[in-house]
């Protein structure tokens, strides 16, 4: 079989991520590195035998031998590099946001359509084997009707005014930092096991560190916790640190979600709970292999990861036997896969999420901006909240 080969765009956290889990995908070959630091650049080729490094990703573009691209940048490089790619002729996966307004999703929705390639957005946490195993349970009716959602992606990683990252900027990041970077994962995989849309939300948002001290040199993701006092330039931020939605789904199931970056201890929690009118279903990404069940009239449970005891539709999501627990970055592992197999075979019909789930995420987050500006409930246009 003849290796696909694919670039990275972004050298960073994401991008190592992104590297180290291509490299578990069979018939993929990352064959080149695009960043903004050339150094970085040719220290991460060094790092994984990668020849080809370029601070203009428009040269890898030209590359015929290029068949795909990962892009890892930040929110604000996404729709160019994305829109640049598609019409280069290269399939593209993509970290989200999608973009940093719905009104770029949509235009990139539609070039994916008139170009017929493959596109995904990396909403990598559907991934993990028991969010797939509550999906399947949801399916098969062991929920009964939905009647709440809720839960909360909790982190720590920007509780001090001195935490310092680029997506606390609103040129680098877009308009929404909390929700945009954390909450988007939570609704995405709320609609993904429940199979509902959000139909009408009210949100509230808020900026706890109204200024933030800025390192005078670049920080990595997650890496700044590690630096001292000294060196910073005090800068003002218009990004949330914190956002809590009520939501519905429909005529009857309702929710509410919280997503902050500044809880203390939470080091990244999302955790989501779905009611039904039979019994309920319980996760926590940091604890991933566990999945609490609750019942009415019996004991609850709590089931622990085992592929040969998982639904069948679930099953292929859990590569380890029972007792060898699969995490993070796992997740990236079954995104990547998939989405290689339906580049390699045209039939395939894609099992991951594509840039129509960016688009949805954006326009969640585009009401949710609006709601906490006017403060009053926003309904989602109605070809928005189609199952």
């Amino acid at each position: 079989m003849k290796s696909i080969r694919t670039a990275i765009f972004g050298t960073g956290f994401m991008g190592r991520v992104h590297l180290e889990a291509i490299r578990r995908v069979e018939s993929v070959d990352p064959a080149a590195i695009a960043g903004r630091n050339l150094e970085a650049a040719r220290r991460l080729g060094v790092g994984f035998s990668i020849a080809t490094v370029a601070t203009d990703y428009r040269e890898i573009l030209r590359d015929p031998l290029i068949d795909a691209v990962h892009i890892c940048t930040p929110n604000a490089q996404h729709f160019p590099m994305a829109k640049d790619a598609l019409e280069a002729g290269k399939h593209v996966l993509c970290e989200k946001p999608l973009a940093t307004s719905a009104q770029e999703g949509q235009e990139l929705v539609a070039l994916c359509a008139e170009r017929g390639l493959r596109n995904c957005v990396c909403h990598n946490l559907r991934y993990y084997p028991m969010v797939q195993q509550m999906r399947r349970m949801r399916e098969a009716g062991e929920l009964g009707d939905i009647l709440v959602v809720q839960g909360t992606y909790s982190q720590d990683w920007l509780l001090y005014d001195t935490d310092w990252n680029w997506r606390v900027e609103t040129a680098a990041g877009g308009p929404s930092r909390c929700m945009a970077d954390i909450g988007s994962h939570w609704f995405d995989m709320a609609e993904h096991i429940t199979g509902l849309r959000v139909a009408s939300l009210c949100a509230d948002l808020q900026t706890f560190h109204p200024t933030r001290k800025q390192p005078k040199h670049s920080v990595e993701t997650f890496a700044n916790k590690l630096l001292g006092p000294e060196d910073y330039n005090e800068t003002p931020i218009d990004t949330e640190d914190f956002g809590a939605v009520l939501f519905r789904m429909g005529a009857r199931t309702r929710g509410c979600v919280t997503a902050s970056q500044v809880s203390a201890g939470r080091k990244n929690r999302l955790s989501i709970e779905i009611y039904g009118t039979k019994s309920s279903l319980a996760w926590d990404q940091e604890r991933p292999d566990e999945l609490w069940a609750g019942h009415r009239d019996v004991g609850n449970q709590i089931f622990v990861k085992d592929p040969s005891l998982l639904k069948p539709a679930a099953r292929s999501y859990a590569d380890l036997p029972g007792g060898h627990s699969e995490g993070y970055d796992d997740t990236f592992k079954q995104v990547f896969r998939r989405f290689y197999a339906s580049i390699a075979d045209p039939a395939t019909i894609p099992e991951y999420p594509q840039f129509v789930d960016g688009l949805r995420q954006l326009t969640i987050l585009d009401a949710v901006l609006q709601s906490h500006k006017t403060r009053r409930w926003v309904d989602l246009p109605l070809e928005a909240t189609a199952k």
